[in-house]
Formats: structure tokens, sequence, C-alpha cells
């Protein structure tokens, strides 16, 4: 965009990025996953855990809980429609998921400047439980767009 086109409104660039980023996600769909919600570095995203997800104590696998906090994470810091991968995260495990159960991650932003983030995860079941939490660290490839800014016109 030059420098005198109008900025698209935030919220419609993050749903245009989420649209964007949903179609090739075939790891998230693969999974399960449905994205609830969108926002500026903000993103909400559920998962059921399915039988093929238990591990040989019939919970939940820490890597699938963990796969769906950096989903989740991906979509909130990638709402700006700049290119962003993930730098490096910690999660902690600290309630069993369990068949059946309903997981929702919830993305918010603690700091973005310049090309790096650092992002929250709030992992819990369907009776509020927290499952996990995961903080994430990112970093932007500046003059890459996930949407081209022209189609937002």
């Amino acid at each position: 965009m030059a420098a005198t086109d109008p900025q698209p409104d935030p919220q419609r660039l993050a749903e245009a990025v989420r649209d964007a980023m949903w179609r090739d996600d075939r790891a998230s769909k693969a999974l399960g996953m449905r994205v609830l919600a969108i926002g500026p570095g903000t993103a909400t995203l559920s998962m059921t855990v399915r039988d093929d997800m238990l591990n040989g104590h019939d919970i939940c696998h820490g890597g699938l809980i963990t796969t769906l906090a950096d989903s989740t994470f991906a979509f909130a810091c990638n709402a700006y429609n700049e290119v962003t991968v993930a730098s490096g995260f910690d999660v902690n495990l600290v309630t069993a998921a369990r068949l059946g159960d309903v997981l929702t991650a919830t993305a918010s932003e603690v700091n973005k400047a310049g090309r790096t983030g650092v992002y929250d995860i709030d992992v819990r079941n369907q009776r509020g439980e927290r499952v996990a939490a995961f903080r994430g660290r990112s970093y932007t490839l500046k003059g890459r767009f996930v949407v081209d800014p022209a189609s937002l016109s």
C-alpha cells in the first residue's frame, strides 16, 4: 500500500489473515481444530480430544495440547498481516486432558516491538480448568504479507 492509501480496519485485516491461513493449515484441520475468534494480536481456537490423541496413560498427548496452543499463537501473531513465525516457546502442562474434553486455547499479546513479540496462550478444558500455559516468542519477517494488501481495498 502506498503511504496515502487508507489502512484496512484492523479487525477486518485479522479476519482476512485468518481465512488465508486456515485455507492452507492442514495440521490444525487434521486435528479437528476450529478458529472461534480472531483479532489484532489475539485468537481463540478449540479442539476436542479424540481417541487417536490419547497416549499410553489414556490421556491426551502433551504434544497435541502444545500443537493447539502453537496454532492459536500463529493465528494471533500473524493477525497484523505480516508473516510471523515462532522463534521459541515454553509450555507447562498442568492438568491432564481426557477423551471427549473440549480444549480452548486463547492467545493474548503481551508485547510486540519491532520484529519480535511475546504471546501468552491459556489452554482450558470445558470445565474451565487450566490444562496448559504456553508462552510464545515470535519473529516478524518484514515486507512479507499473509494477504496481498491490494486485495484489502
